[in-house]
């Protein structure tokens, strides 16, 4: 009993312990309680950086499966809040500052296994540039139809292709759920 007990007092901080690197990650994800509506917003047009500041945009590249129904909405969050989110295929754009800065992706769902997936990424922007990533959903199709799961995936995009990606999608427009 006492070994037991004397095992216990030392493993119980390990285990309350949290992995450093991925709370460094999770910090640049806006709060988990933060939820968005994302809509297409066709009057939302593309943009130029601001004066002294440098131009995000963050495309979602997603691709139905055949037979597939979801449609995706991603919140994006840059050094530890939500600036917005997108809607299957579709991209938002945000000026930031010059400097070093930390991305995040995040597929928003009520299932756990969807809202779980999250992706990064680091962006050193400087002034009058435009940055371009593409937010990717992977399935991993399941045999005899369905996906036996998914993956986000945020990429840094040569501007080209950037262009391109921006010019072949919606604009989304989200504001904060209430």
């Amino acid at each position: 009993m006492r070994t037991l007990l004397a095992l216990l007092l030392f493993v119980a901080p390990a285990l309350g312990q949290t992995n450093p690197g991925l709370t460094q990650a999770q910090a640049a994800c806006g709060p988990p309680s933060v939820r968005f509506d994302a809509e297409f917003s066709p009057s939302r047009q593309a943009a130029q950086p601001e004066p002294g500041k440098a131009l995000v945009y963050v495309i979602e590249d997603y691709r139905r499966y055949p037979g597939e129904l979801l449609n995706p909405t991603i919140r994006v969050g840059l050094d530890g809040a939500w600036v917005g989110a997108t809607r299957a295929s579709s991209y938002l754009y945000f000026s930031v500052d010059p400097g070093e800065h930390h991305l995040c992706t995040n597929w928003q769902s009520s299932l756990k296994r969807l809202s779980s997936l999250a992706a990064f990424a680091r962006l050193t922007a400087e002034p009058a540039k435009t940055y371009y990533f593409r937010a990717h959903i992977t399935y991993f199709p399941r045999g005899g139809g369905g996906y036996a799961g998914a993956d986000l995936d945020l990429q840094r995009v040569d501007p080209d292709e950037g262009q391109y990606l921006v010019s072949s999608f919606g604009p989304s427009e989200a504001h904060p759920k209430k």
